[in-house]
């Protein structure tokens, strides 16, 4: 293989490879040797530096790895979870917690629960628990204020 710089009519500079010199030439008389910048087919060789191997040095064991660098050690524990989200995280975790130390769980019998808290068949009172998107979409189209209580991420592992 050959590694040829080449330079097109606009002097925009760079380099392809070929399997032979008269690879070359034969590419380039059919067209196919183009500019990747402005995709001009006027291609020249360009100025080289041929690149020879010295005989007045012994070359490097090839056989013998490279000798590994050491590897950094951390002084503190690397965290998993950026600060933005443990903080994200902790905001979620005191909401739940406020509502759990405040309402009263009802379950699986939330959409009955906060009909008849709405409709006034019993006393008002913050309540939390359950209820299927098509429960809670129907609460919301009678009027009836819900929203979701997101679940911790730790939960759904």
């Amino acid at each position: 293989m050959i590694r040829y710089t080449l330079v097109c009519e606009a002097d925009h500079t760079f380099e392809s490879w070929f399997p032979s010199s008269d690879s070359f030439d034969e590419q380039s008389a059919r067209g196919l040797v183009t500019c990747p910048l402005c995709g001009s087919a006027k291609v020249g060789k360009g100025l080289m530096t041929p690149r020879i191997a010295r005989t007045d040095r012994s070359l490097p064991d090839r056989a013998a790895p490279p000798a590994a660098e050491p590897v950094p050690t951390a002084d503190a524990p690397v965290p998993m979870i950026a600060e933005p989200e443990r903080k994200l995280r902790a905001l979620l975790r005191a909401v739940r917690e406020h509502v759990a130390q405040t309402a009263e769980h009802v379950g699986t019998r939330f959409p009955e629960e906060a009909r008849k808290i709405h409709y006034g068949e019993v006393e008002e009172r913050p309540i939390y628990g359950q209820a299927t998107p098509d429960e809670a979409r129907a609460l919301i189209e009678e009027g009836i204020d819900v929203a979701p209580l997101p679940p911790m991420p730790e939960e759904r592992n």
